[in-house]
């Protein structure tokens, strides 16, 4: 998930980055945003124009063949035609008759002008407001529960999303466009959610600083000379560094995951709070001793993005064995007054358009399996073909024990 606009403003404050090829864009899935930083009264929006209040209220709970047939058309219609073909300071061009509210986290990122097309397409206007980071986010929404203060909710991952569910969050919607979604990411089979993209927590390196050999499993890392070099987060604070507890409870299991933390504890493994202080603290890309951080599989492709010489590769790379998979989903929240329009936009977010965007601005994989990966991050994301998954119940279930064990045995 990784996200992703944190990451820039971290790249700011270190004054690593390029003005020109910044573009708004930021590191995967909750990155330092994860770390509690919360914008919760921001919002933006595409038009000034409010919409009418005066829509169907049709429950999608119980009425889904309705609404799905309602925005077939244009789901199956959402990127016949180009940007390019309108001028965005037309007002007619971008006459809206609804608004729908979209609520997320505080990484969400994508180009100024994504929602234009959506809202030429259907006239319905997108309002984005920020929450926070996942953890917020959902928080937030259940506070809201039945009297929602948005229409659609971005951002919720599988470590959160069976306390959403628990929650009673989401309407049930079956989105046409989940024919371009493969069957494993689709988590809730009463299709509550809509999974729109995914990433890895994996553990970085940075090439020229490992003494001997590059790990090839995280379970090395307990090696005294690795651990010592070893920065991560703290689980309980930041979602990186949950998943990548997640990680070691899915490989070792219940019988393992404790020793295995009381090895890189005994070894000298530095725990931060967030995944900035991680990265840019104490790893080598922030000036820090340590070679190997908590990160995301696709960070080498932000470093070779934001190189500030050119550099014919990333000076990180990703151990992929021991990677826990990220799943973020969006949903149509219960109690909307606009369930059709939202259901639209959940439909525009698994489009080839809004997915084709996500690679570059959030660093993250698109769910939508027909859609192209950018060449460059095709290139330099590592491929992560066996990532540790978790039931959500599970993590749900077991999150406070998990976290509350983990610091008995790290934080002594």
């Amino acid at each position: 998930m990784i996200r992703r606009s944190e990451y820039l403003s971290c790249r700011r404050r270190k004054g690593r980055h390029l003005i020109a090829a910044l573009l708004g864009m930021a590191l995967i899935f909750t990155a330092c945003g994860s770390d509690g930083e919360t914008d919760g009264d921001s919002a933006s929006t595409n038009a000034d124009t409010p919409s009418s209040a005066d829509t169907d209220t049709a429950d999608i709970d119980t009425d889904t063949d309705a609404v799905e047939e309602a925005v077939g058309d244009e789901a199956d219609d959402a990127t016949s035609t180009s940007l390019d073909d309108f001028d965005p300071d037309d007002p007619v061009a971008l006459e809206a008759t609804e608004l729908v509210r979209l609520i997320t986290h505080d990484s969400f990122t994508v180009p100024d002008n994504m929602f234009d097309r959506f809202t030429i397409d259907t006239g319905v206007d997108v309002q984005v407001i920020k929450a926070g980071d996942a953890g917020e986010l959902v928080a937030r929404s259940i506070l809201t529960a039945g009297q929602p203060e948005a229409d659609v909710l971005f951002g919720v991952d599988n470590t959160f999303l069976q306390r959403a569910l628990d929650n009673d969050l989401f309407l049930a919607y079956e989105s046409p466009m989940l024919a371009s979604v493969a069957d494993e990411l689709e988590l809730d089979p009463e299709h509550r959610v809509t999974p729109i993209d995914f990433g890895d927590v994996c553990v970085n390196y940075w090439t020229d600083a490992l003494d001997g050999d590059v790990p090839t499993s995280i379970a090395q890392l307990v090696d005294p000379s690795y651990a010592a070099s070893f920065v991560t987060e703290d689980p309980e604070a930041s979602s990186p560094g949950f998943a990548f507890l997640l990680a070691t409870i899915g490989l070792f299991g219940e019988d393992g995951w404790e020793d295995y933390w009381t090895q890189l504890a005994d070894g000298g493994v530095a725990v931060t709070s967030g995944w900035s202080d991680a990265y840019y603290g104490e790893f080598v890309s922030g000036g820090g001793p340590r070679a190997l951080v908590t990160s995301y599989a696709a960070s080498p492709v932000a470093e070779y993005i934001f190189a500030t010489e050119d550099i014919d590769a990333p000076p990180t790379g990703v151990i992929t064995d021991g990677c826990f998979r990220q799943i973020e989903f969006a949903g149509i929240l219960n109690g909307t007054d606009h369930p059709e329009a939202a259901a639209k936009l959940v439909d525009f977010l698994l489009s080839a358009e809004f997915q084709a965007e996500i690679p570059l601005n959030m660093f993250v994989n698109p769910a939508n399996g027909e859609v192209e990966l950018p060449a460059t991050y095709r290139q330099w994301a590592a491929e992560v073909t066996e990532p540790i998954t978790m039931d959500p119940a599970s993590i749900e279930a077991n999150r406070n024990r998990w976290t509350e064990r983990w610091a008995e045995i790290v934080l002594r």
